[in-house]
């Protein structure tokens, strides 16, 4: 038995535009039913699920890939928790917070994990599927009788429970409030700790000034800071990484770990795989098919539930949710690249600012060889990157200026409203569609479903995707990329990583990369620089290293240590003060070897 789910992009769905082929050609309105209309209300399509025979041909023959039909065995769809509307998302399933726990939630973007933060937090009441008249609090206990879930619902329907989020998007906490970071802090911080929560997370030079004069980083840490500062029954940190650096993530990844200590339940929703795994005491994977439904899988151990994501196959419930398997390559240094050609080679290159100086030692990128870069924020790492790519001039040492290059930037603006199509046949010099650059680059990178969304109206994903894509589009020498992994889930992550590694060496290409997931880095790079100095003072790049020398020089100036998952080889970090963490330090091998 199967259960019909079919799902319409309202953004997508253009009918001015198209020749209402859906409605055309679906073999059941031939027969006189009424399977797809045009609502009259909103001048959109209309699937009824319940006569729609899951034949597909409507999701084929859209112009605009508008329509998603899943054919869903009927077992793992009975128990949905809420829909938002006809022909929307649906969430089946719910993970169950665990007291004096970290509860990880692993899943690709569009899979309902906001769905489930704002159910279980009570700021979204369930509907169990009914969004046309959604049941009463009764039924809900009545649906959950018998189940971990029921005691939860009670207390949020009798408003016994007090629920923390820390937002996905830290920026609206700035247009929110008008005031310092310290006014901030103090106005939620219930439990007295705001003090040891600005040195933990390293805000001590930030809290003063106003929310608007701090940057992402600083705002996601104050925002991780009030969160954990309420005294509440539930805390929920919804994408705690994004915009620090791995210095910062261990703070931050030890103060949501403090929590749990004091017996408080914890979930985190988080895509950087190497704090996840540091993280989180338990996993919940998430599954289905982005903006269409979510499945939440079983509880399993953090380890048993990233290699359960990575393998896209839930043993337990003998269900294939990916068609391949994600591995990582064992070799931790590439020297195929010793003889090739060098792309570019740099000097010794000083810049000086006011209150901010930085000094690169010289090096050279060669031919199919991606540089990484790592360290700190605030050493210099995209001005490096942007003398190289002549967006800004060294004061000292020349760079040389034949070199074609093309420049991802670290942060992305979205104000143009244009279509993404139109945007790719920019970046391409001529028309995208049809040609060999689209079946090299748009096809693996998974962007032609984008091509008639407007710029302005793509997510934080979606942009970087479609930033990357335009920056491997330019007929150049050298792709200079900044926080490519910003935004995107681990899925799109580990794609992306191993897509740029394989063009680059493929066309005889090389790329410099800026990122701080550690996991992506150590999968993409074949040779390392590494940043040290003081954040915002002074930075000092190292000239490029070997990946084993710069990611044990890295790891050890972390103070953690790194070995190799047996199944599927992907880095993993020891637990302090471990064996193997010993071990490992007392032989000065931070990072593995083979």
């Amino acid at each position: 038995m199967t259960h019909r789910v079919a799902v319409l992009d309202k953004e997508l769905c253009q009918p001015k535009k198209c020749g209402l082929e859906c409605i055309k050609y679906c073999p059941v309105n031939k027969s006189g039913a009424d399977c797809i209309i045009l609502n009259e209300e909103n001048k959109k399509a209309q699937i009824d699920e319940n006569i729609c025979n899951g034949c597909g041909i409507c999701v084929k023959v859209c112009p605009f890939d508008a329509i998603t039909i899943i054919n869903l065995a009927t077992e793992l769809a009975t128990d949905k928790v809420h829909q938002y509307g006809i022909n929307s998302f649906r969430l089946y399933k719910l993970p169950v917070p665990k007291k004096g726990e970290v509860v990880g939630l692993l899943g690709r973007n569009g899979m309902g994990k906001s769905t489930v933060v704002n159910i279980l937090s009570g700021n979204l009441k369930p509907n169990l599927g009914n969004y046309a008249e959604p049941p009463d609090w009764d039924a809900i206990l009545k649906y959950y009788s018998g189940t971990e879930l029921k005691s939860h619902f009670e207390k949020i329907k009798e408003k016994q429970i007090r629920a923390s989020i820390k937002p996905q998007q830290v920026y609206n906490v700035a247009e929110a409030f008008d005031g310092t970071g310290k006014e901030l802090l103090e106005k939620f911080d219930e439990r007295g700790v705001a003090r040891t929560l600005v040195k933990e997370l390293g805000l001590e030079n930030s809290i003063h000034h106003t929310l608007k004069e701090l940057s992402g980083g600083e705002l996601q840490r104050l925002a991780v800071a009030v969160a954990a500062s309420k005294d509440v029954d539930f805390y929920f940190f919804d994408e705690p990484s994004s915009y620090n650096d791995v210095y910062q993530r261990a703070g931050v990844a030890r103060v949501i770990h403090s929590l749990a200590k004091i017996g408080k339940s914890v979930m985190v929703v988080e895509h950087d795989l190497t704090l996840l795994d540091y993280l989180s005491d338990y996993i919940q994977v998430l599954y289905g098919v982005s903006a269409a439904y979510g499945i939440v899988a079983g509880v399993l151990s953090t380890k048993v539930g990233i290699n359960v994501f990575l393998d896209g196959y839930l043993p337990s419930e003998n269900v294939r949710f990916r068609d391949k398997k994600f591995t990582f390559d064992a070799s931790s240094s590439v020297d195929d690249f010793a003889q090739g050609d060098v792309i570019i080679s740099y000097p010794l290159l000083e810049k000086k600012y006011p209150s901010f100086s930085v000094s690169i030692e010289p090096g050279e990128v060669r031919k199919g060889e991606v540089l990484g870069i790592m360290g700190a924020n605030a050493l210099g790492k995209t001005t490096m990157m942007k003398m190289i790519a002549g967006v800004e001039k060294p004061d000292s040492g020349e760079i040389d200026k034949k070199v074609k290059i093309s420049y991802k930037p670290q942060y992305l603006t979205n104000d143009i409203d244009m279509e993404v199509v139109a945007l790719l046949d920019k970046a391409n010099g001529g028309p995208i569609m049809g040609s060999v650059e689209e079946e090299q680059i748009i096809d693996p990178l998974q962007i032609k479903k984008l091509y008639n969304k407007s710029v302005k109206n793509l997510s934080g994903g979606e942009l970087q995707k479609v930033a990357v894509a335009s920056c491997l589009l330019q007929k150049v020498d050298l792709f200079a990329l900044d926080e490519p992994s910003a935004f995107l889930d681990v899925e799109d992550r580990i794609v992306i990583a191993k897509f740029i590694q394989k063009f680059v060496r493929s066309y005889g290409k090389s790329a410099i990369i800026i990122d701080h997931d550690l996991q992506l880095m150590d999968l993409i790079s074949d040779k390392m620089v590494i940043f040290e100095g003081i954040s915002g003072v002074k930075g000092n790049a190292t000239t490029p290293l070997s990946k084993v020398n710069a990611m044990n020089k890295f790891l050890k100036s972390l103070d953690i240590t790194f070995r190799r998952d047996e199944k599927n080889l992907r880095p993993r970090v020891n637990k302090g003060e471990s064996r193997l963490d010993k071990q490992q330090k007392e032989s000065g091998h931070f990072y593995y070897r083979n």
